[in-house]
């Protein structure tokens, strides 16, 4: 049986009825996010057993409280926010209601769920290898990852601070447009000037879709008239999601190393051998990796000035089914890793749109814009998801368009 999106359910009425765009909107919140007098528990029992209730609420969530959204719940997540998958061995794995057979992505599943459900309108995660934008593909849903350090990250528990951001899901475009509009009236001057204003030029290079043969097919027709050149030299593309690996490791073991070595805590298959490998990981092995994302993200930011926006499948393909072993669930991640790091290792939003499925199952499209494009990748995005509407005006198959 499928866990409750939810570890705390909330009572909406307990928060202000604002005014705001996000009136009428219910807040599903993910459980590293801290809301006074509940504990971030994180998707850890001995996590949450170690922290106190928390003082105050995160700048973010309190935001989106006075713009009008209101709490439901907090919601379950994986351990620790390392894994992408939304199986949690303490605490279960929610349902995927778009394909229930299989798993619901993570590590925001309980806030993908709940949307997915109708539970929630509004999906607060986190995003650092994926978070927001694996279970938006997988659950049918919209998703943006914002670029790194437009929105405040005071009160989310880290997990690789330099990826790390807040992220969104909802079940429909028009809803994510009103949370921008709710979350980015305080966009700082120097991320503002940073946005582009021109016409867009579109890029599908061939290379990035070759990572993604199964929802390359479905998601095909999107490419037309993009530049389809290569993105990356050879070499370059088979260390994305290895780079990408170290770099972030060495940022959890940062984080979380004393706690671990403290208190032992006991992980699921797959986290507990990533947290082993993180704290394992020598400087020299650090070092390059972290000049080796430098350059890739150079490449990435210098294609798309000024005007770029980088189309991408979301995930390789649908998600994987539910009991799966643990060696698959590795290969699939890996494979999702290659496609979902291009924006992190650079700081670049993205938007994940459903409009294709593969195997019965959803995938997303993503638009990766330069730093500062946020709203126009949603505007951007909502226009393909019109455009891929049939005539008769429905969405595309049952996932959620505009």
């Amino acid at each position: 049986m499928a866990a409750s999106p939810f570890v705390l359910t909330l009572d909406p009425a307990d928060f202000p009825a604002g005014d705001g765009p996000l009136a009428g909107l219910r807040l599903a919140i993910k459980d590293n996010f801290e809301l006074a007098g509940t504990i971030a528990g994180s998707g850890h029992p001995l996590w949450a057993a170690s922290r106190p209730p928390a003082l105050d609420t995160a700048p973010l969530v309190d935001r989106l409280i006075r713009q009008g959204a209101r709490p439901v719940g907090k919601t379950h997540m994986d351990e620790l926010a390392y894994s992408l998958m939304g199986e949690n061995a303490h605490y279960g794995t929610p349902l995927n209601p778009a394909a229930p057979e299989r798993v619901p992505g993570g590590s925001s599943s309980g806030s993908a769920s709940a949307v997915a459900q109708g539970l929630a309108d509004i999906g607060l995660g986190s995003d650092t290898g994926g978070s927001v934008r694996l279970p938006a593909s997988f659950c049918g849903l919209w998703g943006w990852r914002p670029t790194h350090g437009l929105l405040p990250a005071v009160g989310l528990q880290a997990l690789a601070p330099s990826y790390d951001v807040p992220g969104f899901l909802t079940r429909d475009g028009a809803t994510l447009s009103r949370v921008a509009d709710a979350v980015l009236g305080g966009i700082t001057e120097a991320v503002a000037k940073e946005a582009p204003r021109g016409p867009h030029r579109s890029i599908a290079p061939d290379d990035i879709w070759a990572l993604a043969p199964d929802a390359a097919v479905p998601l095909a027709r999107h490419r037309d008239g993009a530049d389809r050149s290569a993105l990356l030299p050879p070499a370059l593309i088979a260390e994305l999601q290895p780079v990408f690996g170290i770099v972030q490791g060495a940022e959890v073991a940062e984080v979380f190393g004393d706690w671990i070595r403290a208190n032992n805590p006991e992980f699921g298959p797959g986290v507990r051998e990533r947290f082993e490998a993180a704290l394992r990981l020598h400087p020299e092995a650090i070092a390059t990796a972290r000049a080796l994302r430098a350059r890739i993200a150079a490449i990435i930011m210098d294609r798309l000035a000024p005007e770029g926006v980088m189309l991408v499948p979301t995930a390789p393909g649908a998600a994987p089914r539910l009991g799966s072993s643990g060696a698959q669930m590795e290969l699939y991640r890996n494979r999702a890793l290659s496609l979902l790091c291009l924006a992190g290792h650079a700081g670049l939003p993205q938007i994940s749109v459903p409009l294709a499925e593969v195997e019965g199952a959803p995938v997303g499209l993503s638009l990766v814009g330069p730093r500062g494009s946020d709203r126009r990748l949603i505007g951007l995005a909502r226009a393909i998801a019109e455009q891929s509407r049939p005539s008769t005006g429905s969405p595309v198959k049952t996932w959620h368009a505009d």
